[in-house]
């Protein structure tokens, strides 16, 4: 069978295309997509060509959110029957390196993840109507979850991850810099995790209004408000934890000034390099702790997405389906009315 493909050649330079869909193997499953979030990163490769020192070297299928229905079976996959509403894990790692062996998959000197210009040949992604997998990448979704809901297990997964890497959030103050999709469901984990505040910043009002629905406490417009932190760094500080979402340095200094001494800096956005003040850094004992994509929190997302724990409709803004894939990612790209823009797989 055929399936169109949402294909980057370049800056730019998005086509809609069709490849040819083989029937499962052993331990595969045939998807029938049915929707996608277009992430930051799948940005960063439209408009500037890669982010940091991972460019696009070749032709490349973009997308690493995603739902669908199972509409074939390998044979001998049990665990999955046709008809099933899943979540597709676009991480595959190796499970026999050193990183894997020792229990961090996350750090796996073979991964393959869906969509990624990292190796070369790149990792293909999900961006198509139909596609075969591996069945133990596929998580079923409870009943009623929507195929949109379903796809941002992904970034939920991302955000749980980070919120393993803060500790215990219980009664605790939180600062969240930066409202796109990941800031935004930051602050749903740490609401959920029973944090007593949690404030987050943006430049966009539309960002921070969503940010509010997904359970911030407080909201504030650096932009518009730049003294709106000050309070917070008062007495060296006053945020037990941050979640710097935004990787922009002026938030990565705000963090720093509003953290209280020997509080904890999750840095969740990625981009080239950037200046840290490392005299406040090291002066307040602030412990600076990255965070990579997620292993067990993909599961643990969809648990969360299906037990309706963390409802992620809020951040879905726009849908598009994959022939106005271009019109998609410019809207994708206007942070001053789009949060989390998919695509839809269905006919259209």
């Amino acid at each position: 069978m055929e399936a169109r493909v949402c294909r980057l050649y370049g800056e730019n330079d998005i086509r809609i295309e069709a490849v040819t869909v083989a029937a499962p193997g052993p331990g595969q499953v045939l998807i029938a997509l049915g929707a996608g979030g277009i992430c930051g990163s799948d940005l960063h490769y439209y408009q500037q060509g890669g982010f940091g020192p991972i460019r696009v070297r070749e032709p490349i299928i973009l997308g690493h959110e995603a739902s669908g229905t199972v509409v074939a079976l390998g044979p001998d996959v049990t665990e999955l029957a046709t008809g099933d509403v899943v979540a597709i894990n676009p991480s595959r790692p190796c499970g026999t390196c050193e990183f894997c062996e020792k229990g961090l998959p996350v750090h796996c000197l073979e991964m393959r993840f869906n969509g990624s210009a990292m190796r070369m040949p790149h990792e293909q992604g999900l961006f198509r109507d139909h596609i075969v997998v591996e069945a133990r990448q596929c998580v079923p979704v409870g009943t009623g979850v929507s195929l949109g809901e379903a796809a941002c297990a992904e970034p939920l997964a991302v955000c749980l991850h980070a919120r393993n890497r803060a500790g215990d959030l219980s009664g605790a103050r939180v600062l969240v810099t930066g409202a796109g999709p990941i800031g935004a469901l930051c602050a749903a984990v740490a609401v959920e995790a029973g944090a007593a505040e949690v404030v987050v910043t943006d430049l966009q009002d539309f960002t921070l209004e969503v940010a509010t629905r997904m359970g911030a406490t407080r909201t504030v417009n650096v932009a518009t408000d730049p003294a709106g932190l000050d309070a917070y760094a008062a007495g060296k500080g006053q945020f037990d934890v941050a979640f710097e979402c935004s990787s922009a340095a002026p938030a990565i200094k705000t963090a720093i000034t509003c953290l209280r001494p020997q509080g904890r800096l999750v840095q969740v956005g990625v981009a080239g390099d950037v200046p840290v003040p490392l005299n406040m850094l090291v002066g307040k004992e602030i412990t600076y702790c990255g965070t990579q994509r997620f292993d067990a929190e993909f599961a643990q997302a969809v648990q969360m997405i299906s037990e309706r724990r963390i409802d992620v409709k809020p951040i879905i803004t726009a849908t598009y389906p994959i022939s106005r894939a271009i019109e998609a990612f410019d809207a994708a790209g206007d942070r001053s009315g789009a949060v989390k823009v998919q695509l839809s797989f269905s006919a259209d």
